[in-house]
Parts: structure tokens; sequence; C-alpha cells
């Protein structure tokens, strides 16, 4: 696994399979970008492309960005439409050649970024003035965390030995200080997956706070 200044630079895509979170994240996410009046978006961090697609395929037109060139080259094999290239959230904006998107979405990466403001920064460059941006994570709270540790899973939990695994641990209270600090208002959360408070990620929606 091929690493990086700012991280793992090769995820070990090997399919177009999507995601374990894909199942339990979609539903949501479509309805929070039906409700923002979303048409155009950009995934950041789309890995193999398979929830870009499946955007596409619900009516959004959709661009992805991610560093993992096997990704990237799994994703460009598709046929939903969407557009792919190969750009981590640490390269210029520019590079993109896009620009203008109602909102940006993110799944499941910033746990894995040693920078995350890297992330939001990006974000806020391509979007419209007004423009929104949704991020997903594994969520922690008090009681989650605490059940975790009555269990004795916490090892297993964070799963430190997992190459290109992750390495930051969001609440939402850091998440939307995250956000803040990086020019958005936060506007929305949501629990997915697993039962109230025991969530298996959060999906946060904020906007540019010009």
């Amino acid at each position: 696994m091929k690493e990086s200044v700012n991280g793992i630079a090769n995820y070990g895509w090997k399919d177009a399979e999507p995601k374990d979170s894909q199942a339990y994240l979609s539903e949501p996410i479509v309805k929070i970008l039906h409700n923002l009046k979303a048409e155009k978006i950009l995934d950041l961090g789309c890995g193999n492309g398979a929830f870009s697609h499946y955007l596409h395929n619900q009516g959004f037109s959709v661009v992805g960005c991610d560093a993992d060139q096997d990704g990237i080259e799994i994703a460009k094999a598709g046929n939903s439409g969407a557009k792919f290239k190969q750009l981590s959230v640490y390269d210029s904006p520019d590079l993109l050649h896009e620009a203008f998107f109602d909102t940006v979405i993110s799944t499941e990466v910033i746990e894995h970024l040693f920078s995350p403001s890297a992330l939001p920064r990006f974000a806020r460059t391509v979007l419209k003035p007004d423009g929104h941006l949704i991020v997903t994570t594994p969520y922690h709270g008090y009681l989650k965390n605490l059940l975790i540790c009555l269990a004795g899973k916490w090892d297993s939990h964070h799963t430190s030995l997992w190459e290109g695994g992750h390495i930051k641990f969001w609440s939402y209270r850091s998440l939307s200080q995250l956000l803040e600090a990086n020019g958005f208002k936060v506007i929305g959360f949501k629990g997915a997956g697993r039962t109230f408070g025991l969530w298996k990620s959060m999906i946060i929606t904020a906007q540019i706070n010009n």
C-alpha cells in the first residue's frame, strides 16, 4: 500500500462494489440533496466511484475525485455518465477544472486524513457562494464510546492495525468546530445505521458562511 506525506495514496480498491456504508447512507443523503435542491454534485474522495454512479442514476450531475489511481480507474469503467478525476483534497482545487457545485459530499473520508481541514477548504473553493457541504464519518458519542469500553471492544473498534485506516475519530462537536473554523455554518445533523445514539455514522450538512 503506497503512502504519501499526508496519508495512504492507494486504498486498495479491487472492484466496483459499494462500501458497506453506502447501504445506510444513500437514502438519507439523497433526501438531503433533494431538500437542498442540489443538481451539480462533487463527490470528494469518491473511491471506486460506486456512490458517484448511484447519485448520477438518481438524476444528479456528478463529478468524483479521489487520490487513489486504482479507484479512479475502476470508477471510469462504470457506465452511469458521472465524470472522474484523480485528485486529492491536498491538491489545488484548480486542477479539478470544475467549480460552482451546488453541493460537495464526502462520505467516510475525513477520518482518514492527517490534515482534515484540507477537506472543507477544498470544498469551499469549488462551491457556489451559497453552496453546501455534506460530510459523513463514523459516529462517536459518550454513550457509544462507553458501551464500546464496557464490551471490551475498544481495540477492535478503532482498528489501529488497519493500514490506511482511521486516523481521527469525530464527535458532532469536534466535526462542527472543524467546519465552522473553515468557513461553514452547520445546518443539519443526522445519525445513520443502528439505533439512536449508537449510530454507525453521522451526516453533517453545512453551508458556506458568507
